[in-house]
């Protein structure tokens, strides 16, 4: 008998050691695994016949998130606009880990108090604030997912989970296809927060509520045009 089910069965045995199979059949095992056809498709959207940064921004507004495509010019004014509006809301600093490039925030109103997180800032102290501006590490426009592996620019995982409102802002050249290319740019080691929309969840009767395990409100600035790693 042939198929799946006995490929499977002579990798367990071969993987047994001794008393099973020997090395030759585990070597045996291991080359029909490996030649086996995979003609699947592994991405559905190529970068070079789509526009990935337009898709993710699609994406992640499904998921009630406001996304805004900005030119990386224009970056400094729409960070100032969209942090005014915020302080004009809801009293409270604009949390902003280290990191952050000074660029981002050469056009913050002086009247928007910032708060840096170093030292780092109580729990009590970020449930204050009127919200958190951070970079990202990579953003999936498959999916509409953020990526935040809490290095430079982005802060440790409290700053964009207690603050009820986070803006974040992502580089054209940081918006991978899928979440294969994603993680492709990721390095293991670090800790790794993945953001689709705004927190939300549901009970057993599907009745929605925002803001239990995260920020309430999430904006996203899709940086595009200029040189990779300007800002």
């Amino acid at each position: 008998m042939t198929g799946s089910r006995e490929q499977i069965l002579a990798r367990i045995r071969a993987a047994a050691g001794p008393g099973g199979a020997g090395p030759a059949d585990r070597d045996a095992c291991d080359a029909g695994y490996a030649a086996l056809p995979r003609g699947y498709l592994r991405a559905h959207h190529d970068p070079g016949s789509h526009d990935i940064v337009a898709l993710f921004a699609e994406r992640a507004a499904d998921y009630t998130a406001v996304v805004r495509v900005v030119p990386r010019a224009g970056l400094a004014a729409a960070v100032a606009r969209t942090l005014a509006a915020r302080a004009a809301a809801v009293p409270g600093p604009i949390v902003v880990p280290g990191g952050v490039p000074e660029g981002w925030l050469a056009e913050v109103p002086a009247g928007i108090g910032l708060a840096r997180d170093a030292p780092p800032l109580s729990a009590a102290e970020l449930d204050r604030a009127a919200g958190v501006l951070t970079g990202c590490a990579v953003a999936v426009a498959e999916t509409g997912t953020i990526v935040l592996d809490h290095g430079p620019g982005q802060g440790r995982r409290a700053l964009t989970l207690v603050p009820d409102f986070h803006l974040v802002v992502v580089r054209a050249d940081q918006v991978a296809a899928d979440l294969a290319d994603a993680l492709a740019r990721l390095d293991p080691a670090r800790p790794h927060t993945l953001v689709s929309g705004p927190s939300a969840t549901s009970d057993i009767e599907l009745i929605r509520v925002e803001g239990v395990h995260g920020p309430r409100a999430l904006h996203v600035l899709v940086a595009a045009g200029g040189p990779p790693g300007t800002d």
